[in-house]
């Protein structure tokens, strides 16, 4: 049930998380906001696929 996922950055610097999410209980993309070492500050980062 547990998909790994990628947490992308919205600040456009190509940084990103690697986390696992459980499908069954969150179908939605997640938005989470975390530490961006790039930007030196806290932005939101967006679930996308993992190629």
């Amino acid at each position: 049930m547990r998909e790994k996922i990628k947490m992308v950055s919205t600040a456009d610097t190509g940084f990103f998380y690697t986390t696992f999410k459980n499908k069954r209980n969150t179908p939605d993309k997640l938005e989470r906001k975390k530490y961006d070492p790039k930007a030196g500050r806290r932005v939101v980062f967006r679930e996308t696929r993992i190629k």
